[in-house]
């Protein structure tokens, strides 16, 4: 099974009648994705590619069931459209826009919890259960479905690791993408305890990089797991002080070290490789397939 969406989710595409909304509703429906719905104030009443428009997303939950919402819209928009759909009940929100002010990142995850629901993001590339539903930006082609659970904050890397076992005929339960921002709403933690709840998951890749503490307190974690962990963590020669590509990967004052984190998850127990293509080779070993 997966993890916060299967093939039985009905999806809501915030900013459908934009370029990006538009074109990956297009993408998430060619990979067999339930798109219900789309919202674009202003164009409720018409049909955008065959996916009916709404004004809002409380109208669109009167006329469908919506289980999830992925977000497509620019940063000073972002706290508005999440809240609304956190507002009208939707359970699972994916907020794949980046950029968006640290104040509204915290105001979106907070009414999160308050409504216990669950955000994604933001500046994340989604979720994606293999063979069955995919929310966000990912490449439809990297993903089989299989035994292995894999959580990140890059994307880029994650197709690279993703599609190297695929190449490999190694599945993915579910592919989640934490979001590159220093704020966001699922943790590593809270994933990998989904996955070792999760009776399909027999392993996790962690897809990591310089910046922060996710990857040390998922450490802490993994130490009460029964499952094998792989970590890859990006960012080995970053100089510190220097932002590389996310808002969140940077080394300040010494922590987030690259170093730091890779004795956390070796202690921890948990198997590091130094490069992406290695990660293959030590699932099939840890699962003798």
């Amino acid at each position: 099974m997966s993890i916060l969406i299967d093939e039985t989710t009905h999806v809501l595409v915030q900013g459908v009648s934009g370029k990006q909304g538009f074109f990956h509703a297009k993408e998430m429906l060619a990979y067999g994705t339930k798109v219900i719905a789309g919202t674009s104030p202003g164009k409720g009443g018409t049909v955008i590619g065959g996916i009916p428009v709404y004004d809002s997303v409380r109208a669109a939950c009167d006329n469908h069931r919506i289980d999830a919402s992925v977000i497509f819209v620019p940063a000073s928009l972002a706290k508005d459209a999440a809240l609304e759909a956190l507002e009208a009940g939707v359970k699972v929100v994916v907020v794949v826009t980046e950029h968006i002010p640290v104040h509204d990142e915290m105001a979106i995850i907070s009414y999160a919890k308050r409504v216990n629901s669950v955000v994604i993001g933001p500046n994340t590339f989604g979720i994606v259960s293999s063979g069955k539903c995919k929310i966000g930006i990912p490449p439809n082609q990297f993903f089989i479905p299989g035994p292995v659970g894999v959580v990140a904050r890059s994307g880029t890397l994650t197709y690279e690791i993703v599609g190297n076992l695929t190449a490999r005929n190694i599945g993915q339960t579910t592919v989640v993408g934490m979001g590159g921002d220093r704020i966001v709403g699922l943790t590593f933690v809270d994933v990998l305890k989904k996955f070792e709840q999760d009776p399909e998951t027999r392993a996790v890749v962690l897809i990591g990089e310089i910046g922060g503490n996710a990857e040390e307190e998922a450490s802490n974690y993994i130490t009460e797991m029964t499952k094998p962990v792989v970590a890859y963590i990006a960012g080995k020669s970053a100089p510190q002080g220097k932002q590389m590509g996310h808002a969140g990967a940077i080394i300040e004052r010494g922590k987030g070290t690259y170093e730091g984190k890779v004795k956390a998850l070796t202690a921890a127990g948990a198997k590091v490789v130094e490069l992406p293509f290695e990660v293959p080779e030590v699932i099939k070993d840890l699962l003798a397939l």
